[in-house]
C-alpha cells in the first residue's frame, strides 16, 4: 500500500495578500503544491474564487477572503477567520502593494498617498494582525514564517521612483528590525527584493517617462516571472527550522541595476 509522499510544507498554514494576480496568486498556487493550507487575501473577491478553485482542483486546501489591507477592521476580521477555521497562521506572505513613479515636482500627492497607504500602512495592518497568531504557532509547531514583498528599489535608485522607493526601502528595514524582535520567538522574518517581475504592477504606473523607462527594459530585458518569486517562496518556507534568509535579492540577469 503506497502513501502520498510528505511535502514540506504539510500541515503549515499560510496566508498570502495581494493574491488576485501575479506574485502573490503564483504564489499562493505554489505554497499549497508544497502542502500548505492557504487563505488568500485581496480586494477582488472574484479572482480569489478562481485561484481557490484551481488551487482545490489540484488536490489543495485554500480559503478565499476578500479583504483590502489599507482597512484594518477588515484585516483583524480575517485574521480571526483564519484562527477560527485553521487555528492560527505560520506562514504570512505580507504581498499586497503598488507602484505610482512619476517626477516629484509633478505633484501627484494622490498617488504618493495611495503607496504609503497600501505599501506601509497596509503591510503594517495585516503585520498588526497576524504577527500573534505566528508568535503564537511558532511556539507550538517549531517555526513560523514573515516574509514581506520589498523590491530592489529599495536598494538602487531609479529617478521618479522616489516615494516607492521610500515605502519600499522601509518595508526592508522593517523586516531586519522585526528579525530582532521575532527571530528569538521561533519566527523567521524575511524581506525579498525583486528586480522588474512582469506582472499587473506596471499596468498601474501613469506616469509617460516612467511607463517609456518599462517599456524600453522589456526589449533588452527578460523579465522575472511571477513563478520565479514563487519559488523562493516556498523556499524560503521550506528550510529547516535554524535557518532565516533575512533578505533575498532576485534580478533578472540582464537587469544591471
Amino acid at each position: 500500500m503506497s502513501t502520498a509522499p510528505v511535502q514540506p510544507l504539510d500541515g503549515r498554514v499560510a496566508v498570502v495578500t495581494g493574491a488576485s494576480s501575479g506574485i502573490g496568486e503564483a504564489s499562493a498556487e505554489h505554497l499549497a503544491s508544497l502542502g500548505a493550507k492557504v487563505v488568500v487575501l485581496a480586494r477582488r473577491a472574484g479572482r480569489l474564487e478562481d485561484l481557490v478553485a484551481r488551487i482545490e482542483g489540484n488536490g489543495g486546501t485554500a480559503l478565499a477572503i476578500g479583504a483590502d489591507v489599507t482597512d484594518a477592521a477588515a484585516v483583524q476580521a480575517a485574521a480571526d477567520r483564519v484562527e477560527s477555521d485553521f487555528g492560527g497562521a505560520d506562514l504570512l506572505f505580507n504581498n499586497a502593494g503598488v507602484m505610482l513613479p512619476a517626477p516629484v515636482e509633478e505633484r501627484a500627492t494622490d498617488q504618493w498617498q495611495r503607496q504609503i497607504d497600501l505599501n506601509v500602512t497596509g503591510l503594517m495592518n495585516v503585520i498588526g494582525s497576524f504577527v500573534p497568531q505566528l508568535v503564537r504557532t511558532a511556539g507550538e509547531r517549531g517555526v513560523a514564517d514573515l516574509i514581506n514583498t520589498s523590491s530592489i528599489a529599495a536598494q538602487n535608485i531609479f529617478p521618479n521612483f522616489a516615494v516607492y522607493s521610500g515605502t519600499k526601502a522601509y518595508v526592508t528595514h522593517l523586516s531586519r528590525t522585526l528579525r530582532t524582535e521575532l527571530g528569538p520567538k521561533k519566527v523567521r522574518v524575511s524581506a525579498i527584493e525583486p528586480g522588474i517581475v512582469g506582472t499587473e504592477l506596471q499596468s498601474h504606473v501613469t506616469d509617460d517617462g516612467a511607463l517609456q523607462w518599462l517599456e524600453g527594459s522589456k526589449e533588452t530585458v527578460d523579465w522575472l516571472t511571477p513563478q520565479d518569486i514563487a519559488e523562493i517562496v516556498g523556499f524560503l518556507a521550506s528550510l529547516p527550522p535554524r535557518v532565516n534568509l533575512q533578505q533575498v535579492t532576485i534580478m533578472p540577469t540582464g537587469q544591471a541595476s
